[in-house]
């Protein structure tokens, strides 16, 4: 083959046609399956669009990287994983490329550099974006190729990513398979502008538009392309016009469309085109179709009986691949003896600057961390140590850049991604819940995702409703992610060190209240055990439990009830997930008493299940009920007085104490 164009000799042109009957047979029979109710949930077909994925994936190396849709089923199979695996995987099989956890919609295989399909419309994008973001950051010259339908260009997170793409120069060859409909909705009740490359060209994303249906076609655009972007590091949007004759699942009725629309659809379909075309032309007999044929039978024949004979995972092993099996021990560095003064503001940029010295692959993105220095002015100064590169600035685009750095992780860099604040993390929750959460599990442990997510927390500077949220109780709800909430000069100067180590997602959430906090460290203080409540007091008459931002407050109510005569022993949590139940537990014991402490509203808060697990686990030492002073069940109000009121504060926290002691 030339630079840009295939060579259609007998060899190739058979192989072009061979894969893509490999694919519709394939799908073919995994549709008699799932009328059988061998394959469950959902189940999205290819039918019609072989020609894109036969088209382009063979003409990646090795070292690229795959990122596709919930159609993913010809994509891996032209990536090279295995049909019996992929079948495996359909079924829910042990066996399967993803361990049987991912299903039809999430097959991934770290051996082919296939990131996997992805159920969220979109949500690829981003991953594929921080995916070419590492391999920009170390030069190499590789691409990385992202799968998605015309549905996906209605998602904030399309725009997000080539605009990221466009403005750092990213390797990616974005591939939108334009079938018509996003699920029921044809383009043209779903889309103001219906030119889908128009959209990618805005941004400044070299956008062309190719016949989905012609391999051929597909191919030299795609040579072209991939060739362009190894040379320019520049992404390239190519724009695939197709149609799928399949439901857009299995459960679809398909009452949009009639039949006469698919019927002449199929009569240009991909196979029966290319196939026609290279009979006309004398490229391939009726016995090449017809061995091609047989072998894709045999192959399917031998897929469905491996399946068939694959074993269920065991009920034992439910938990696994939630988080990484073994975490790095901590090394916690000895004491100097010096100490030296800082501001927990000082301290988290310590911490920054001390990982990117050590780790070339650590660095920091988010909104106005660079020139600005960070809303908080946590990063100020870095940027002029290390360099826009690392220290970098991103658009107001959470999703996008959230995804990115969770895409740049997976490829084995260490970011570090800020998010201003709380709030704004609702923005990228989707990839924090739905990517960063999830892919450990869902691939069947091939890839870990450590990233490290810091965000603004908690109310206190009269921001009103919209800026005084403390969340971190939500993402504490979620499996697969770590969450931490630094409240000394210790641990916001060693939690960050630690969370860089490990191969999970860790969210840090730093509470407003305590950037000014002053205090004196130890010259050589690092990395701390995240794993571990910490006892700031001992006392043996009630156990108070808090975290954050509230550590402060919990400590001066301690020191205010001793001198009423209560001897109140205060914990900090530091891990909010997971929770520290022996500490918890142990401390409760003691005193058979305890008040928690929360900045979460009372409903559904994290005071909520901590109370829980010490009724289960301690109830019978208890000698009362466990209070909780939270946040009123109100938005966080503006006036001063009012945001007060709202949050815990020194006097409600000696007033629960003093309950639960029955000196009310």
């Amino acid at each position: 083959m030339t630079a840009n164009k295939p060579k259609l000799d007998h060899d190739h042109v058979r192989q072009l046609l061979q894969d893509m009957i490999r694919i519709r047979r394939f799908e073919d029979k995994c549709a008699e399956l799932y009328t059988q109710e061998k394959i469950r949930g959902f189940l999205h077909l290819y039918d019609g669009e072989e020609a894109i994925a036969a088209g382009i994936i063979p003409l990646l190396s090795g070292a690229d990287r795959v990122v596709a849709t919930y159609r993913e089923h010809g994509h891996a199979l032209m990536r090279g994983v295995s049909m019996s695996s992929v079948m495996a995987e359909m079924y829910g099989k042990a066996e399967g490329c993803s361990g049987g956890r991912g299903g039809s919609m999430h097959l991934f295989d770290a051996a082919t550099n296939f990131y996997g399909g992805n159920a969220i419309v979109g949500g690829g994008l981003p991953l594929a974006a921080g995916l070419a973001l590492a391999d920009r950051m170390r030069g190499d010259k590789s691409v990385t190729t992202c799968f998605f339908g015309e549905g996906a260009v209605a998602e904030g997170e399309f725009h997000e990513s080539m605009n990221l793409a466009a403005l750092w120069d990213l390797p990616v060859l974005f591939v939108c398979e334009n079938n018509g409909y996003a699920m029921g909705t044809a383009l043209s009740r779903s889309e103001s502008e219906v030119d889908i490359s128009r959209k990618a060209a805005a941004y400044g994303v070299e956008a062309r538009v190719v016949d989905g249906m012609d391999i051929v076609a597909v191919e030299a655009a795609a040579m072209k392309a991939i060739t362009e972007i190894r040379e320019t590091g520049k992404p390239v949007f190519l724009e695939c016009r197709t149609y799928r004759f399949r439901p857009h699942s299995m459960f679809d009725a398909q009452l949009y469309r009639d039949k006469q629309e698919v019927e002449e659809w199929r009569q240009k379909g991909p196979i029966l085109r290319f196939q026609s075309w290279l009979l006309e032309n004398g490229l391939i007999r009726d016995e090449d179709i017809a061995e091609i044929e047989t072998q894709v039978a045999a192959e399917i024949e031998e897929a469905v009986a491996f399946a068939e004979a694959g074993t269920w995972e065991p009920l034992a092993t439910l938990t696994k691949d939630v988080m990484a099996a073994e975490v790095p021990p901590v090394e916690v560095a000895e004491s100097s003896g010096e100490l030296v003064e800082t501001t927990y503001r000082e301290a988290v940029r310590a911490a920054i600057s001390d990982a990117m010295t050590r780790d070339p692959n650590v660095f920091l993105m988010g909104e106005d961390v660079g020139a600005y220095g960070g809303c908080y002015a946590v990063s100020k100064g870095l940027m002029a140590e290390f360099g826009p590169d690392r220290i970098r600035d991103t658009p107001l685009s959470e999703s996008g850049f959230t995804g990115a750095g969770i895409g740049a992780a997976c490829a084995g860099m260490r970011p570090i991604v800020e998010l201003m604040t709380v709030n704004f993390s609702l923005l990228a929750l989707d990839q924090i819940m739905n990517t960063a959460a999830t892919l450990r599990h869902m691939s069947g442990g091939q890839f870990g995702v450590p990233v490290v997510i810091r965000m603004a927390t908690g109310a206190g500077k009269q921001l009103a409703a919209q800026h005084s949220h403390s969340l971190e109780g939500w993402y504490a709800h979620i499996p697969g992610l770590k969450v931490l909430a630094p409240a000394t000069l210790e641990d916001a100067r060693g939690m960050l060190w630690t969370a860089l180590q490990d191969p999970d997602p860790v969210l840090i959430f730093e509470n407003v209240m305590l950037y000014n906090q002053a205090g004196k460290i130890d010259a050589n203080a690092g990395p701390v055990d995240i794993s571990k409540a910490a006892v700031r007091r001992q006392g043996l008459d009630l156990t108070l439990i808090t975290y954050g931002g509230s550590l402060h407050k919990t400590l001066q109510a301690a020191d205010e009830l001793a001198d009423l005569g209560i001897d109140a022993e205060v914990i900090d949590l530091r891990s909010l997930r997971p929770l520290d139940d022996e500490t918890i537990i142990g401390s409760v014991a003691r005193t058979r008493r305890a008040v928690i402490v929360d900045e979460g509203w009372r409903s559904g808060s994290l005071a909520a299940e901590i109370s829980a697990r010490i009724t289960e686990q301690g109830f019978w030492t208890l000698d009362a009920p466990v209070e909780r002073v939270c946040a009123a069940e109100v938005p966080i109000p503006y006036p001063k007085h009012l945001e007060e009121a709202s949050i815990p504060q020194v006097p409600s926290i000696i007033a629960a104490a003093k309950a639960v002691m029955g000196r009310a």
